[in-house]
């Protein structure tokens, strides 16, 4: 009798999950509270924009306006004139580079100088009020000085990313190691592991979160920092593109443009979010 009753409980249990949707109705609900707001508030903004600068004497074009006169660069972005008359997609692929590759080299000179500053009693005392006054200089104030030493465009622009966005990631760093509890030391001195051990196993993963804070920070420094060099700087990259429609007066390819910009620094900062909660295991807030 009780096996009979287990069995048709099993069975019906089959009988339940086979019939399980695969989207649930909670989960639709969720995903609608989530898409449907911004688009209420993107579509108010829009008619607002509309509304403001359909007057006569306006200063910015419409967004139907705005389409209409930058309908070629939106649907033609991979187009290749040869030198700078290039489509937006070559633009921001510049961009990215030169970001990948000073952002890069921050995060490997961020965390290994957080790691002495946070370790270290003296080099924090000695380094810190150097790094506080060095991140308070603005990206641009570099230029001048890595154009002066280096003598081109694209070396510059990666120490501009570069000298942006490590200032966070040290500061985070450093605050994640001064933050490992005292238990996980003890164990690392009864285990005798050895610097590079205790580097790998203990610090590394216990600062992980707030590394993974500078980076997001760090990250977002150094496409502001990029676009801002790129307009002082020439070439291609998305920076440069800004800067010449402006001095063609393309403002609605300028507002393409910025678009662009926003929708790519999202895009960044969510990878860069959506890494660290994999690392952590979800204790790095994504």
């Amino acid at each position: 009798m009780a096996l009979g009753t287990t069995l048709g409980r099993v069975v019906a249990a089959k009988r339940e999950g086979a019939r399980a949707p695969l989207v649930t109705r909670a989960a639709l609900k969720g995903l609608v509270l989530r898409i449907v707001p911004p688009l209420v508030v993107l579509a108010v903004f829009l008619l607002v924009w509309e509304i403001l600068c359909q007057r006569p004497g306006a200063g910015l074009p419409p967004p139907s306006r705005v389409v209409t006169d930058a309908w070629d660069i939106i649907v033609h972005p991979f187009y290749d004139n040869g030198g700078t008359d290039k489509g937006l997609f070559w633009h921001i692929t510049a961009s990215l580079q030169r970001v990948a590759l000073g952002f890069t080299l921050a995060v490997v000179a961020g965390v290994l100088l957080g790691t002495l500053v946070g370790q270290s009693e003296w080099a924090m005392r000695g380094l810190d009020p150097i790094f506080q006054v060095l991140r308070t200089i603005p990206p641009l104030a570099w230029l001048p000085l890595s154009l002066a030493a280096f003598r081109d465009g694209q070396p510059s622009a990666i120490f501009v990313i570069f000298i942006t966005s490590i200032w966070p990631i040290i500061i985070n760093t450093a605050v994640g190691i001064r933050n490992i509890p005292q238990d996980y030391r003890n164990v690392a001195a009864v285990l005798r592991l050895n610097a590079f051990e205790f580097f790998a196993k203990v610090m590394l993963p216990s600062a992980a979160p707030y590394i993974f804070t500078g980076l997001r920070i760090g990250v977002g420094l150094s496409w502001l920092a990029i676009v801002a060099a790129e307009m002082l700087i020439g070439g291609v990259g998305i920076g440069f593109f800004i800067w010449d429609a402006w001095n063609s007066s393309h403002i609605s390819e300028i507002i393409v443009a910025l678009v662009y910009v926003g929708v790519i620094g999202f895009v960044l900062d969510r990878l860069v979010a959506g890494l660290g909660h994999l690392v952590t295991r979800g204790t790095a807030t994504a």
